[in-house]
């Protein structure tokens, strides 16, 4: 959530900045709201002083008169209720108001950074680096053809239980799923983050703190009896974890890793990745979760990224890192460093992790704060993917194929999935 005081003070400086991203955005009625909020706060302000000094004035007349119900104290008693009803009533306005201007700030991205790659769309993306040697080679698999051929998953069998783009694992393709989300808990913990499991369902508080509503709210699943809804991302609950505490600033950063299975419709993509495992209505994933200190989120964005590359390098999979320009930025992202996997079947790179600082956006939507330099201060949130477990075992079936149909498994994850290869049983 954006800053009411930056939107009342600076509007058109947040207009251009918002503007950025792709679209026009008129913030006119949220200033014009937030400075009949600044007005209410001076009348309440205003209106308790003298409630104040007038309730003072009481205590010396009674005290002066030794009558507690003279007519001078009664006339003064009358004022002051006066008072109180004035203060009732523009207090009643400004619950009001706080409630229209968080409806409307809701809905306000947060501000690109302006280390950001300024452009439309993913077609101005900027490549940093590339990692490994991409596999190029005629007449590959896909990973589906792999998975069908070694029998790891039906998709078939799942619209029976479900519905399209569900997916089952089966034998090895379980295995190997259950193998990555090991290796990638056991590699981020040693790393410094602590493991949390959290519930899969979460209320509609905790979508709007961390950005999904109201926004995306055709993104999510909900439950019809319960304002519950699919998690779409452990971000999700790692963000309500902290919902509206002050935390010690010497606990700083807080470093978490989470594995959760994440859902979502998918609405915007009908027709895309409509095989395997690229893009599920249901999908695992271990999520990495900061909260820092502001003036250190640069750097810790730079390691979150490098901790979800770490698990591509020692999988030996090729990717690329690429620096997300402005109008392609999520919603709660001010800055976004994104991680492709080579998929060698279809000769592109895939997302595989998308490494986003969202500065105090998040935790001013969660009133998550810490006491730094003696004032309470919004913290600043980092999340990343590391990794979507989903994409991964697609990326090592298609990297690893090998000529006699067998996938050769990652020598570091060997040890978690109890064999060299995958083969036909």
């Amino acid at each position: 959530m954006l800053d009411q005081k930056l939107i009342r003070e600076n509007p058109t400086s947040v207009e251009e900045i918002l503007s950025l991203r792709g679209k026009v955005f008129n913030i006119s009625k949220i200033q014009e709201l937030t400075l009949q909020k600044k007005d209410i706060d001076i009348e309440i302000s205003s209106l308790k002083s003298d409630s104040k000094k007038l309730s003072k004035l009481i205590g010396q007349e009674i005290s002066n008169s030794q009558n507690n119900d003279s007519p001078e104290v009664n006339n003064l008693k009358k004022k002051g209720n006066e008072f109180r009803t004035k203060i009732s009533e523009f207090e009643e306005k400004k619950r009001t108001l706080d409630k229209n201007i968080h409806n409307e700030i809701s809905n306000l991205p947060n501000l690109p950074s302006k280390d950001a790659p300024i452009g439309k769309d993913e077609n101005h993306n900027v490549q940093i680096k590339t990692w490994g040697d991409p596999l190029v080679t005629e007449n590959l698999k896909s990973h589906w053809e792999i998975g069908e051929r070694l029998n790891l998953f039906d998709s078939i069998k799942s619209t029976k239980i479900s519905k399209s783009r569900f997916i089952t694992l089966i034998g090895n393709g379980a295995r190997l799923e259950r193998a990555l989300i090991n290796f990638m808990l056991d590699m981020h913990t040693k790393n410094g983050y602590l493991e949390l499991m959290p519930p899969a369902l979460v209320n509609s508080e905790s979508l709007t703190g961390s950005g999904q509503l109201p926004k995306f709210s055709n993104e999510s699943f909900k439950c019809s009896n319960d304002d519950l809804w699919l998690s779409p991302t452990a971000e999700v609950p790692l963000t309500a974890f902290h919902r509206n505490d002050i935390i010690d600033p010497k606990q700083l950063p807080l470093k978490y890793v989470a594995y959760s299975p994440c859902f979502r419709r998918e609405a915007g993509s009908y027709g895309r990745d409509t095989k395997g495992l690229i893009r599920l209505h249901q999908f695992n994933k271990v999520e990495l979760y900061w909260f820092c200190d502001p003036s250190k989120s640069i750097e810790a964005h730079k390691k979150i990224t490098s901790d979800a590359e770490s698990i591509l390098k020692k999988l030996n999979l090729p990717y690329r890192l690429i620096d997300i320009c402005t109008g392609d930025l999520g919603f709660s992202s001010s800055r976004t460093f994104d991680l492709e996997v080579w998929l060698p079947s279809s000769k592109c790179y895939r997302e595989i992790s998308s490494c986003s600082n969202c500065l105090d956006f998040q935790a001013r939507r969660s009133s998550i704060r810490s006491k730094i330099d003696k004032k309470n201060t919004y913290l600043h949130t980092l999340n990343g993917s590391g990794l979507a477990i989903g994409r991964t075992m697609a990326a090592i079936l298609e990297n690893g194929q090998q000529t006699d149909g067998s996938v050769k498994i990652p020598d570091a994850l060997v040890p978690y999935f109890g064999s060299n290869f995958l083969k036909t049983a």
